[in-house]
């Protein structure tokens, strides 16, 4: 995975990375292993056995009183002469670590590297290898070591600080993280132009540049050689902890926010396979997402595999411990910038806090984060089932979350004052609003075709749609067949809802913002409340006129403006074919309406004509003398009835004139009772 670099130690006490001690205990030409077990080959015999873990090492005692401060407590401090043997088990390093240690002490040459390093300086510091024994001891050489070839080599320093992994608390403590981290921050954020170092995304036929030569060449030149994203694949082979410590070091030196949300997508997309969806377009993660599958991410064996492709009780224990880590620290350093990372990148990274229940606070900080950017979402990406056992197939909650976010976020940025001076606060006011209505208008169709998706769930109740439906103000939407749609949809789903439910749900649509082809629909369509259809085409005839009255104006404050439409014939003659069809029918019911009414009033008449008929008969047989309460009594109800009928068919002829005369409301939601 890493090419050689060539760094220059010639010169040092420690030579090329090969350290040896210039006093000599015991005269050895080496260590010996037999199975789990060292010697030392030398004729005299060993007095001392030293267990690291499963390993032992038969040493002497003499090179190792005279260079480890803890061999010299261990033994002294027992006050038995004759000890033989000591188990250590918490030796940082192991047995890797304490036998490079040993073989220093014996004055065998030690060949230094960037992988046994940090474990060779954090055992020397367990075992106590000071000055004070001896001049030029194993912490002063491991030391210089790290200071002068580690720190300044790229390479390095990587591998370096993913070798700190396994050597906690030691590495933090000696500092080797903190300064490994820096080291790696200031060759990240300094200029690609002079990057001379070797680096992962390097393509390998192209040998190392010549910088100088390349100072008078194109920008796009230099750009194709080494690109901003050159350090993403590198430091995405650190443990999260170690990662997140070099991203802190990079926000402190000023990177672009972009390019540190772009490294944060890289990680995570090689950390957690299950965050990219299978076949599904990655231009959020743009160019870094190719590297994610190159040969260096399958060289590397300590990714977690994908755990969220099947349902939550299949998710084992320790790798989701091992994710909720990860997420929990990627969200952590998400740059507070608007633009960082892809809305979509957030809400995946959403799905997946809710499916490994991170903490509550994190994901609540997730969810204001996507309210931020929530016009960029996409209807995919907020299909997110629903793991915490509730009834719903989707978290109709969180996208109700969500939105609340985009709206408190849309008004925090409306109402903050301008920065811009006084002669452009107008226009700054101005293209803010404009932005934000945009912005919304994006989000109430996305809502809309959520809406639409997620009615076909039986389990949805009618006022968590309602609620959602409502949310957004009435300025975001221009045009409501979308909401129509969703509507639809639901009845579709829940066809057992009650007239008054109905019309519930009904009044979240403004009948007047529908489109002709929905308003035709919408008059043929059986699951509606009537009052519905008729307030639809009530809508569609006062829209017809004022059309025609504002054409009228027009020709009368204008005498060469010729009108589009000169009356209400040609103006339906010039409407689609399918609204005029549907506007036909329409009259006919209406015409059929009017007739049967117009027979029901004949027969009312004629039954009153034979009553009263029937009444003049009835007081010529009986004598007024005789009449009786019963007589007076129908009489009484007789002049009633007259009465009442003739007060109704006064009001009933001055009906249309009332409903002509009276004004269309402004919103029909709420003339549905």
């Amino acid at each position: 995975m890493w090419e050689s670099e060539t760094e220059s130690v010639s010169g040092r006490d420690y030579g090329n990375g090969v350290l040896s001690s210039t006093k000599h205990g015991v005269k050895t030409d080496g260590f010996e292993q037999k199975g789990q077990s060292w010697y030392v080959a030398t004729d005299i015999p060993s007095d001392l056995l030293v267990q690291i873990g499963d390993v032992s090492f038969h040493l002497h005692k003499y090179p190792l009183l005279s260079r480890s401060g803890k061999m010299n407590r261990i033994i002294y401090d027992s006050r038995d002469e004759e000890l033989s043997k000591i188990v250590i088990d918490d030796l940082p390093g192991g047995p890797e670590a304490f036998e490079l240690a040993a073989k220093f002490c014996y004055g065998i040459a030690v060949d230094l590297t960037a992988t046994n390093i940090s474990g060779l300086r954090c055992a020397a510091e367990y075992l106590e290898m000071t000055e004070d024994l001896e001049e030029g001891n194993l912490i002063f050489k491991t030391e210089a070591f790290l200071s002068y070839v580690v720190l300044s080599s790229w390479r390095d320093s990587i591998l370096v600080l993913k070798s700190c992994a396994k050597l906690s608390p030691w590495a933090e403590n000696l500092q080797i993280v903190r300064r490994c981290s820096e080291s790696i921050a200031w060759k990240a954020c300094a200029n690609p132009k002079g990057i001379k170092w070797q680096y992962t995304g390097k393509h390998p036929n192209v040998s190392s540049p010549k910088w100088n030569e390349m100072k008078d060449s194109s920008p796009s030149r230099n750009q194709q050689v080494v690109p901003p994203d050159w350090w993403f694949e590198d430091v995405s082979i650190l443990r999260i902890d170690h990662f997140v410590r070099v991203i802190t070091a990079i926000k402190v030196k000023g990177m672009r926010h972009e390019l540190i949300g772009a490294a944060l997508m890289h990680y995570a997309a090689k950390w957690l396979p299950g965050l990219i969806k299978e076949g599904s377009g990655s231009s959020d993660e743009g160019s870094n997402s190719n590297n994610s599958n190159g040969s260096s991410s399958n060289s590397w064996k300590g990714g977690l595999h994908m755990i969220v492709s099947g349902t939550r009780d299949e998710v084992p224990s320790v790798q989701a411990k091992d994710q909720r880590m990860i997420i929990e620290s990627l969200i952590s350093i998400i740059p507070q910038q608007k633009d960082s990372v892809s809305c979509s990148f957030l809400l995946r990274l959403l799905r997946m806090a809710n499916l490994l229940k991170v903490a509550p606070a994190l994901v609540t900080e997730l969810e204001k984060r996507v309210g931020m950017q929530f016009e960029q979402a996409t209807l995919a990406d907020l299909l997110i089932p629903s793991y915490n056992k509730t009834d719903t197939l989707y978290d109709v909650d969180l996208v109700q979350r969500l939105l609340e976010h985009f709206l408190v976020q849309e008004q925090t940025e409306g109402s903050s004052p301008s920065r811009s001076s006084f002669s452009d606060k107008h226009m700054h006011d101005g293209n803010q609003r404009g932005s934000n209505l945009n912005a919304k208008m994006r989000v109430a169709r996305l809502v809309d075709s959520y809406l639409t998706e997620v009615s076909r769930d039986r389990n949805l109740s009618l006022t968590k749609f309602q609620v959602l439906a409502e949310a957004l103000p009435e300025s975001a939407r221009t045009c409501d067949d979308g909401l129509y749609r969703a509507i639809d949809s639901y009845l579709k789903a829940h066809p057992t809802l009650s007239e008054h439910e109905r019309k519930r749900l009904c009044r979240v649509m403004d009948c007047q913002k529908l489109s002709i082809d929905a308003c035709m629909h919408a008059a043929q369509n059986e699951r509606l409340p009537l009052r519905v259809v008729v307030q639809v085409l009530f809508s569609e005839q006062v829209k017809i006129s004022n059309a025609i009255s504002n054409n009228s104006l027009k020709d009368a404050g204008d005498s060469h403006y010729q009108p589009l439409v000169s009356n209400r014939k040609s103006l339906l003659e010039a409407t689609p074919q399918s609204f005029q069809e549907g506007w036909t029918t329409a009259k006919k019911d209406i015409n059929t309406l009017k007739f049967e009414l117009e027979t029901v009033k004949t027969k009312y008449l004629e039954l009153q004509n034979d009553m009263d008929s029937l009444q003049r008969q009835f007081d010529k047989i009986t004598k007024p003398k005789q009449s009786s309460a019963w007589t007076s009594g129908w009489k009484k109800l007789s002049k009633l009835t007259k009465m009442t009928n003739l007060e109704s068919h006064e009001i009933g002829s001055q009906v249309p004139n009332a409903e002509l005369t009276r004004k269309t409301p402004r919103r029909w939601r709420n003339s549905i009772s």
